[in-house]
């Protein structure tokens, strides 16, 4: 029996660590194709986050089928968001925040509606009911600013009036998103209860931004300065990453992305003496690993099984995502007052979707909501709309500096 049991254990722990060597494998390949599909990307004058974009199809189940989607893979890409957004939180000018705030909110307004009105329309005429055509559109009113950042910081234009604007709207994007997404399936169940629940959620997310107020103002700057007396090394970049990895938690917690907490805890920590420090170690360890997983891991959501028969949808979809999105941008920022061409920057920074928009789709399956042909061609229309998104993006940022 003792060696019955022994033989168990032995191979129980053989194939944990044949599971944990498949996953460093994996680790390995996807950043070779990243480190090469995007340094092709920049040879031919494109972002190099198209390349990573693209390698994540070609290595994936749409095309090799190298590597398949899975939970440790979606981990790191969680955690990629989480970075790529936390950092950006630190490069940001809380000052140009408060002052571009007007125009974030009308962005992020038109944002929403057009995508949901338009959109959700359209889905009509491609014989979906009304439920399915009404998430269709919430699944296009929600931003990927995580996809838009690498852009406008390789243009230097993070702090600029447009991007301060996109990263606003975005936020409040994500915010007006989580509530559609609650009002749909608090009318599908048509549940007193689930309204009961919605109400506790939207004042729960109401404690977490007075929270925030405290935490940019007295919590985050006593917690970094007490991190310098820590005897260890990298002591302020791991007591930023406490506060980063929680805020991320807590906004998940209360029914928010983890994007927007970490966004916060970036501005919290970027309003102490230790930002140079934070971001000077940070920034490495999300671009050499978890950063370019998060980008394959939406490239691997892609699958051509159901594209040809839902092809004139996917075309359709995918323009109606662009365009309403950009007209959203654009017409908020004409009526706050923006020129035309930097209009045009802030509609081409909200044009891509990601992981809010993943993340709903997902939620509408799993509700039943849609079925499984549409989730898919669905995820279809996201990739395609992230990966035109920063060339968009790119060329829009181009005519401002010619």
């Amino acid at each position: 029996m003792i060696v019955l049991i022994n033989n168990i254990n032995f191979w129980w722990r053989l194939s944990e660590w044949s599971f944990v060597m498949s996953f460093i494998g994996t680790l390995a390949v996807i950043l070779v194709a990243t480190t090469v599909f995007g340094h092709l990307s920049v040879r031919l004058g494109m972002p190099a986050v198209i390349g990573q974009l693209i390698s994540g199809i070609i290595i994936g189940p749409a095309i090799l089928g190298i590597i398949q989607p899975g939970e440790l893979v979606a981990n790191f890409a969680e955690i990629g968001i989480i970075l790529l957004m936390f950092i950006a939180g630190i490069e940001s000018d809380l000052q140009q925040l408060r002052k571009f705030l007007k125009p974030a909110l009308l962005v992020a307004t038109c944002g929403v509606i057009f995508p949901i009105f338009v959109m959700g329309t359209f889905s009509l005429f491609f014989s979906y009911h009304f439920q399915e055509a009404l998430f269709i559109g919430a699944v296009f009113s929600a931003t990927s600013v995580s996809i838009s950042i690498v852009g406008l910081r390789e243009f230097r234009s993070l702090n600029t009036k447009e991007g301060t604007t996109i990263l606003g709207a975005a936020v409040a994007d994500d915010i007006m998103g989580v509530i559609i997404l609650s009002l749909l399936i608090s009318l599908e169940t048509s549940s007193a209860v689930d309204i009961n629940n919605l109400i506790i959620q939207l004042t729960f997310q109401c404690v977490f931004f007075i929270g925030v107020f405290f935490l940019v103002r007295w919590i985050a700057p006593i917690l970094m300065h007490f991190s310098e007396k820590l005897l260890i090394p990298t002591n302020r970049t791991i007591s930023a990453m406490i506060i980063c990895l929680l805020m991320a938690y807590i906004a998940e917690t209360v029914g928010l992305s983890g994007a927007i907490g970490a966004f916060f805890a970036g501005i919290a920590v970027g309003q102490t003496n230790s930002k140079k420090v934070v971001v000077m170690y940070i920034e490495p360890i999300g671009n050499a690993i978890f950063i370019p997983v998060f980008f394959v891991n939406i490239g691997l959501g892609i699958s051509f099984s159901n594209s040809l028969t839902s092809l004139i949808f996917i075309i359709t979809m995918t323009l109606l995502a662009i365009l309403t999105k950009w007209f959203g941008g654009y017409l908020g920022s004409i009526l706050s007052g923006f020129t035309k061409q930097s209009s045009n920057i802030v509609g081409a920074g909200m044009v891509a979707r990601g992981e809010m928009a993943l993340i709903t789709a997902q939620i509408g399956y799993n509700a039943h909501f849609i079925q499984k042909e549409l989730y898919i061609d669905l995820i279809f229309i996201i990739v395609l709309a992230t990966i035109i998104a920063p060339l968009l993006l790119r060329w829009s940022l181009r005519q401002k500096v010619d």
